[in-house]
């Protein structure tokens, strides 16, 4: 019995490893898309792609260090509204339970103060903490394996210059068998190749420049890209939308219809640096903190980099409405009427800074009309923006809606989510109560 036992696990290894080898090789990774050669990084002749832009390559690690870290979105996911920067404590709901984000602060009791430049990178870049513990993919270690170790250091060398913060970490409450970290020594061996960015020799010094940032640093697939029954992102699909974080972040591939390849490179430049193009829309949700925290701090030639990279993803169609509704009618006894409930409410609520054509006249922030979030017959975001409101820094200040989740019921939420899509959008949705309610569960905030 214990030899046909042996025989068993045996057998499940090998065809583990078979498994994890054709994966590996007909599985595209973030970039295999593009084609063309790829040269270590010392062997790269051209500009090179990795690190600070060029008006920070003499500012000190520190200041490179602040740089990469903005980049790379640290501080959204390791500070909770109101809390210490980078002191950890989010919860990220799953449906099997929630995990809560750590403090990356150098408190050498509840931080990474006691963190050597090995484990820091081990941590970053294949996922495994000091003690050993494996990391869950929410730290999006399988992007961050594309970064330097140089980078990484420096975005060390930042989180080391700021203040310690003691702050400890909560306990996750992910149900069995999710809370069995050590089984994800096989996913990562499956999904993370642990292999740092080999410039393309095809492509152009700009592009592999927006390559780093979008795949080893912003790490954009990590929303953009739908996953597999793995929960590892399906490159198949790159860039062509998915929900997470319970915010549908939208298809940014090439696609003209559906994606962004209709936009110029000076309105999703716009979208990246400000949030917000003009009948585009407006950034919100994880989007809007990723501009405000992130893209909003880069410089207008990595901004430049990144729209290169983007304007090369395979185009791929989606479920979106391949054109726009346009504004609708100034008055309110035209266009959509016969939801009485929901109309009350946005009378109440939404008119006075959205107007009854969509069109703000306060804020172009605030303008929805042929806004892709109410064209989208899902309705995520309309709802999730109505129940959570969104703040945003601009330009011009900061523009923010008020959150009506407390003020109004599920049932008003889900009245005035179908009717905004039926007014201002292509088609209406369908909202229940209950899906406002499975909405309300699913954000990090």
């Amino acid at each position: 019995m214990r030899t046909r036992a042996a025989s068993v696990i045996i057998a499940a290894v090998i065809l583990a490893a078979i498994g994890m080898y054709l994966w590996h090789t007909f599985v595209p990774g973030p970039l295999a898309f593009a084609g063309g050669s790829t040269v270590a990084l010392a062997d790269y002749h051209a500009a090179n792609p990795t690190g600070v832009p060029p008006e920070l390559a003499g500012a000190d690690p520190i200041k490179r260090g602040e740089y990469l870290a903005r980049a790379a979105d640290c501080m959204v996911c390791h500070t909770v509204p109101g809390g210490t920067p980078y002191a950890g404590g989010l919860e990220i709901p799953l449906p099997f339970g929630s995990i809560y984000t750590t403090n990356i602060t150098a408190d050498k009791d509840t931080g990474i103060g006691n963190y050597s430049d090995a484990d820091f990178l081990n941590a970053v870049q294949r996922g495994i903490r000091r003690d050993g513990t494996r990391l869950y993919p929410a730290m999006p270690y399988p992007s961050y394996t594309l970064m330097t170790d140089a980078d990484a250091l420096a975005i060390k060398a930042y989180l080391f210059s700021l203040s310690p913060a003691r702050a400890e970490n909560r306990a996750d409450t992910l149900a069995f068998p999710f809370n069995q970290r050590w089984s994800m020594i096989f996913w990562s061996m499956a999904f993370s190749p642990n292999a740092r960015f080999a410039p393309n020799t095809a492509q152009s010094p700009e592009w592999n420049r927006g390559a780093y940032l979008a795949e080893a640093l912003a790490h954009c697939g990590e929303c953009h890209t739908p996953r597999n029954l793995a929960f590892a992102l399906d490159n198949r699909k790159k860039f062509a939308g998915a929900v997470a974080a319970g915010w549908k972040a939208f298809n940014i591939s090439s696609d003209r219809d559906t994606g962004i390849g209709a936009w110029s490179d000076d309105e999703v430049a716009s979208y990246l640096a400000t949030g917000h193009a003009k009948a585009r829309g407006t950034a919100a949700g994880p989007m809007g903190e990723a501009v405000d925290q992130s893209f909003s701090a880069m410089t207008p030639g990595d901004i430049r980099a990144l729209v290169a990279y983007l304007r090369s993803i395979p185009p791929i169609k989606s479920d979106l409405p391949a054109t726009l509704a346009p504004p609708a009618p100034a008055s309110p006894k035209q266009g959509e009427t016969a939801n009485a409930a929901g109309r009350k409410v946005f009378e109440q609520a939404c008119v006075s800074c959205h107007d009854w054509t969509g069109v703000s006249a306060l804020s172009h922030f605030a303008t929805i009309s042929e806004a892709r979030a109410v064209n989208d017959a899902s309705a995520t975001n309309v709802a999730q923006i109505v129940i959570s409101g969104t703040k945003r820094h601009t330009p011009d200040g900061i523009i923010s809606m008020p959150a009506f989740g407390a003020t109004y019921s599920d049932a008003d939420i889900a009245a005035v989510v179908n009717y905004v899509t039926a007014r201002f959008g292509t088609a209406s949705s369908n909202l229940t109560d209950k899906d406002i309610a499975q909405l309300r569960s699913q954000t990090v905030r």
